[in-house]
């Protein structure tokens, strides 16, 4: 690595875990204003229970795995409706006070089905807002726009526009809102590449029209064609580009016309190979902070360490690479950078912490045992985790030596990830959504 860009990169690393945002006490979208799980709010609980520390609990109508949306005094998430309220078949999306009462209430979409048992729905994709309107989607293929009072003002199916999804659980990809638009990663279908659906699409976020589409080839097969992944953005002054990830790849993006800049394969073998894994489907959703981009797998497959300045095809470009971990990666859990640390939580709860400049392993030690599927948030020196079945937040200090917080259980299934504002930690369970912290 050459030494400026070594000195630099050590110097954005730092910075990306400590800058203030734009809106410190807003969380616009799935992963925070700046798309790395991170928060800059101070003086967060630590302790709570399902009785203890709550500033209130809130039923919803039904299950759901999307990470709400907040800004302001307004709260943002989707659902599957009620069989009580005769929408049983309804996805629903929701605007709920922070004081814990619904506002409004609107059916996004409808025929939701359950993915790979308990595991989620149709009600998967996170809402994302500017803090005038509020974008929806959900697996339906349903993608709205509405203001803050409810009005809807566009509302179109990707499906009808893009075609019908193919895709094995449900499309989950969480669409990515950045200035005027949103971001589309529809990375699905089955077959011969030349065949396959897969696109990625930049739309108007004001009135849901195209601005731009680029087919996004692989020479991915079988269930590898099917990324439950998001698209997230690099930006570090200089350099600025979409990142999508699925089909075996992950792909850099101009933000002009999505035209590919680079690309990056090594998280599966080789087509062809008999070590090639036709089942390796993504889930977890890179990382993108200055100077680093972390590139999860799948199954115990490997993690990349990514430059951002490559061109072309960069899979075997040793100075596009930082490092790589050859296994346990994340299999659903996005990855988090804090302090020159980049932190994974395994499918089972283990906390995987590696050092950001060369990969070496710091430690990996359990935490509550269990499927994991939300993405670890760092707010206020501390992270936070989710293990989806008992609903145990785990909150531990972060740095180089495992420090084991609090354990704190709500006893309710969560697939979402945490949310942090204005003095408050927001969880969203199957079963209601919770404010924890002082009542106001």
């Amino acid at each position: 690595m050459h030494t400026l860009f070594r000195l630099s990169f050590v110097l954005a690393l730092g910075i990306a875990s400590t800058a203030a945002t734009a809106a410190a006490d807003n969380w616009p979208q799935w992963r925070g204003a700046k798309h790395d799980g991170i928060s800059t709010e101070k003086n967060l609980p630590t302790t709570w229970s399902k009785t203890e520390g709550v500033a209130w609990r809130l039923p919803l109508p039904g299950p759901g795995g999307a990470t709400p949306a907040v800004w302001g005094d307004r709260i943002f998430l989707t659902s599957l409706g009620s069989e009580a309220d005769g929408e049983a078949d309804a996805i629903l999306v929701l605007c709920v006070s922070t004081d814990g009462k619904v506002l409004w209430k609107k059916k996004l979409g409808s025929g939701s089905r359950p993915a790979r048992g308990d595991e989620g729905n149709f009600a998967s994709p996170s809402p994302s807002t500017d803090g005038k309107h509020v974008w929806a989607f959900c697996g339906s293929g349903d993608l709205a726009c509405y203001d803050f009072d409810g009005k809807e003002v566009w509302h179109f199916n990707v499906q009808d526009r893009y075609g019908k999804f193919s895709i094995q659980f449900g499309m989950s990809s969480t669409p990515l809102l950045d200035g005027d638009r949103l971001y589309l990663q529809l990375i699905h279908g089955e077959g011969k590449a030349a065949t396959r659906e897969a696109v990625v699409v930049a739309l108007d976020k004001a009135t849901g029209k195209e601005v731009w589409k680029q087919p996004r080839p692989s020479e991915a097969y079988a269930e590898n064609e099917h990324s439950y992944a998001s698209p997230t953005l690099y930006r570090d002054g200089k350099l600025e580009f979409l990142l999508t990830h699925g089909a075996d790849y992950i792909i850099a993006h101009r933000l002009t016309d999505g035209s590919e800049i680079w690309r990056s394969a090594g998280l599966n073998a080789p087509l062809g190979d008999s070590k090639y894994n036709p089942t390796l489907r993504l889930v977890a959703s890179p990382l993108a902070v200055p100077g680093l981009i972390v590139v999860p797998s799948a199954k115990n497959g490997p993690v990349l360490a990514l430059r951002p300045d490559g061109k072309g095809d960069i899979t075997n470009d040793s100075s596009s690479r930082l490092w790589t971990r050859t296994a346990n990666t994340p299999d659903v859990p996005s990855p988090l950078v804090v302090d020159g640390l980049v932190y994974l939580c395994r499918e089972q709860g283990n906390l995987l912490v590696l050092d950001a400049k060369t990969g070496e392993e710091i430690y990996e030690k359990p935490t509550a045992r269990g499927r994991h599927r939300a993405s670890p948030v760092f707010a206020d020196g501390k992270v936070y985790l989710i293990a989806r079945d008992s609903g145990t937040i785990t909150v531990v200090k972060p740095g180089r030596e495992f420090e084991l917080l609090a354990s704190n259980v709500l006893d309710e299934p969560i697939a979402a990830s945490v949310v942090v504002s204005n003095g408050r930690i927001y969880i969203r369970s199957f079963e209601a959504l919770y404010a924890i912290g002082s009542a106001k």
